[in-house]
């Protein structure tokens, strides 16, 4: 991370000699002070992004499910989280944001050795944050990311095995992919990828993961065959709610400042979510169902998915189109292709995550443009963003890919990956926790 000079002390350091201006700006960088404002938000936006994992998707992912894996899902939720956050701090933050270019593994700051409370970290200004905030704030994205997988694999994976898989997975999977598209000297940075808050690092990522994790496990015993509809839709909408709410966090708080870009990116969060959520029981109606509360949650989630790396890259119009576009072909892949392909992502997280988060990283080339009100200012062309665009969700998608097949061969090696049959029967509450959700 580099800290950019404003104007005035870049003209005063040209009038110094070369010692003396090199003397100079690294006075100033040793200085540099947090904004009280932007760190103020940021460590907001840090604890909002943690109410989308617990409580939010907790009971989101946890409402889905039969009452009988109610616990299980939420401790997994949970565990998962905590154990990301662990990782992240021992050697994840070093890795994804090392400053070593494209290295896979970097040794100078593990267990944040190098990094104490006068750190700091550059925004995309000259403004700077504390470096520990800035680390908490990525912290949990990927904390959520390994999270998210799980409702690809409910109601049948392990606890042992998610406990597991997850820091492998972290370090296969998602460091490198976090580097390549949000660190200086990254692939896909370097390309000019958009990705403002997470639509291929957070959202394809962690839906294909799933996805291949769900064929590895196979299908839950009796799917589709025997109905197996949410045990609480009260839950999932309390979670979807929590989920919309701490997004403001992700999607804003990626700006890193309390500023303009945080504006766009908070009124974009709004409105792509209030298009996905109503597009998706429309789409109900016309397939002649009714409007149901499922539909709801699974378009706003679509629509959220969907803004997530346009949301400072596409102005409000765009946004509602990302929303549309996306709750529309997610329902056709939860609705239709799940179906033909016949595999069992248990609460849709390649259906939802996964085809949402491709439409929006796609679809964020499209509404950057100035045609549609985006911030783009026109100077690189629609089809050559395309491309970076197109290019950097296959990268994503084979990288997680072959990754996650990896990562879950070697845990299915060595301990398994699937709970008995019996405890499946049982549930996973009671077979794995000893509790039950309700008595």
């Amino acid at each position: 991370m580099f800290r950019t000079l404003s104007r005035t002390a870049a003209l005063g350091l040209a009038l110094l000699t070369p010692a003396a201006a090199f003397a100079q700006e690294a006075a100033e960088a040793a200085v540099a002070v947090p904004n009280p404002g932007n760190n103020a938000w940021m460590m907001t936006a840090t604890v909002l992004v943690m109410l989308m994992i617990l409580p939010g998707l907790a009971l989101f992912y946890g409402g889905l499910t039969r009452s009988k894996n109610m616990l299980s899902t939420m401790t997994q939720i949970g565990a998962t989280a905590s154990l990301a956050m662990l990782v992240w701090v021992m050697w994840g933050y070093s890795t994804a944001f090392g400053p070593e270019g494209n290295a896979f593994f970097s040794w100078g700051n593990l267990f944040l050795s190098q990094t104490d409370a006068a750190s700091t970290a550059a925004t995309f200004t000259d403004e700077v944050i504390s470096e520990f905030v800035f680390i908490s704030f990525q912290m949990t994205f990927a904390a959520i990311t390994a999270a998210l997988i799980l409702g690809a694999t409910a109601e049948r994976m392990k606890f042992n095995a998610v406990m597991l898989f997850v820091p492998l997975w972290l370090t296969i999977v998602y460091f490198p992919i976090a580097h390549m598209v949000w660190a200086g000297g990254g692939l896909l940075f370097e390309d000019g990828a958009l990705d403002f808050a997470g639509g291929t690092v957070v959202h394809i990522n962690a839906g294909v993961s799933g996805l291949v994790l769900a064929y590895l496990l196979g299908k839950r015993r009796g799917y589709p065959a025997e109905p197996m509809p949410p045990h609480s839709m009260t839950l999932t909408m309390v979670g979807t709610g929590l989920l919309w709410v701490g997004w403001f966090g992700f999607n804003a708080g990626s700006a890193l400042e309390a500023d303009a870009s945080a504006g766009l990116a908070m009124i974009n969060t709004f409105v792509a979510t209030a298009a996905g959520a109503l597009t998706w029981m429309v789409i109900e109606r016309a397939a002649g169902h009714k409007g149901s509360a499922l539909g709801f949650c699974s378009g706003v989630i679509a629509g959220l998915v969907a803004v997530t790396p346009a949301a400072g890259n596409s102005g409000p119009f765009g946004a509602i189109l990302l929303g549309i576009v996306s709750a529309a072909v997610c329902y056709f892949f939860v609705a239709k292709v799940k179906a033909k392909l016949g595999y069992d992502d248990s609460l849709d997280a390649f259906g939802i995550h996964g085809i949402g988060g491709i439409v929006g990283a796609v679809g964020t080339a499209v509404v950057y443009q100035p045609f549609l009100a985006g911030p783009g200012d026109g100077s690189v062309a629609l089809g050559a963003q395309l491309w970076v665009q197109i290019f950097s969700v296959l990268v994503t998608i084979v990288w997680a890919g072959i990754g996650t097949l990896v990562v879950g061969m070697i845990v299915k090696a060595l301990i398994g990956l699937r709970v008995t049959e019996e405890a499946e029967v049982d549930g996973l509450d009671i077979s794995e926790h000893g509790e039950r959700a309700y008595n």
